[in-house]
């Protein structure tokens, strides 16, 4: 699996930008996907994952109410559409893929099998 992440640019606090992540092959919709972000000098943190059935998300606290997670499985994509930004937010970007998967083992970046290269999101004050 391939994962295509894309969308990062610099936007002003309070703006608003749309993530994508693309990944290869015809298995996409057992996928479960996440994004996870890492500001310099820090850890890589869970953003935000939705399950590969049932349409389940789950958000980081920093982000529930500002960023939403969503998933085309005909085009093989995962968005992540964040508003309300914050300077805070400022970091690359990753996206990730488990087969399939459940619950809190979403928010934990071990759990996953693939990774995409990152995009870097900036927020200005």
């Amino acid at each position: 699996v391939q994962l295509q992440a894309s969308g990062g640019g610099l936007v002003q606090a309070g703006g608003s930008l749309r993530v994508s992540c693309v990944a290869s092959g015809r298995t996409f919709s057992r996928y479960s996907m996440g994004w996870f972000r890492q500001a310099p000098g820090k850890e890589r943190d869970f953003v935000a994952a939705i399950r590969w059935s049932g349409g389940f998300t789950y958000y980081a606290d920093s982000v529930k109410g500002r960023f939403t997670i969503s998933r085309d499985n005909a085009k093989n994509t995962v968005y992540l559409q964040m508003n309300s930004l914050k300077p805070g937010d400022t970091a690359v970007y990753y996206c990730a893929s488990k087969d399939y998967g459940l619950g809190d083992e979403l928010q934990r970046p071990i759990a996953y099998d693939y990774w995409g290269q990152g995009t870097l999101v900036t927020v200005s004050s």
